[in-house]
């Protein structure tokens, strides 16, 4: 009984951990199962580029962008600033000239990625610190449409590359076209038990 107690206790702490982050701000077009189209508002994030694989990238991205947001920056006022986490934490695989064979889709073992986290809805470009990190940079995104396929789980190269697919299937069903590289967005602490993590797919169209 004590144990289901505690395990009942650590799963509603998750959850709350997930839902307290702010997330980008985006409206509902279309919802289909586990598929969305959605319209997402402007957004300010902090991004890196990292090599290596899918796991290896985004533990060195994340540390990088975490560095940042938890103080490794200057703000207007001289001092660094720490700035509120919110999710999710984004994966892009980019075609830049690098040294080995850039990824052009998900499933690839290795590549440059491009990481970034949203930053909250208070700041702007104007009012966000300085990283210290020069390879930490901070731009603005313009509102855009995302289609999205949502699942649970660990979020592995494999079933990236399964979900990607599945997602590119359905758009093409509808007859839209995507217009960039699919994402992968992960919304939890690394601590997260696998069946209530929540992750996404999204492409832009």
């Amino acid at each position: 009984m004590k144990l289901g107690l505690l395990c009942g206790l650590l799963i509603l702490l998750f959850v709350n951990l997930a839902m307290a982050a702010e997330e980008p701000k985006y409206t509902v077009l279309e919802k289909s199962g586990d598929f969305e189209l959605r319209q997402y508002a402007a957004m300010v994030v902090a991004e890196t580029l990292v090599d290596g694989s899918l796991r290896d990238a985004s533990r060195d991205g994340f540390k990088r962008i975490a560095d940042y947001i938890f103080g490794n920056n200057t703000a207007r006022s001289g001092a660094n600033e720490k700035i509120s986490m919110t999710t999710p934490v984004t994966m892009v695989p980019t075609s830049e000239r690098i040294s080995m064979t850039a990824p052009v889709t998900m499933q690839q073992t290795a590549g440059r990625w491009r990481m970034y986290f949203v930053m909250p809805s208070q700041y702007t470009l104007n009012t966000l610190p300085t990283p210290n990190h020069s390879a930490v940079i901070l731009r603005e995104v313009p509102e855009n449409r995302m289609a999205v396929m949502r699942f649970s789980g660990l979020a592995g190269e494999e079933k990236v590359a399964e979900k990607t697919a599945m997602l590119l299937a359905w758009l093409k069903t509808k007859q839209i076209k995507p217009i960039a590289t699919p994402a992968l967005a992960r919304y939890n602490p690394p601590w997260t038990l696998p069946f209530l993590r929540r992750n996404e797919i999204m492409i832009a169209y």
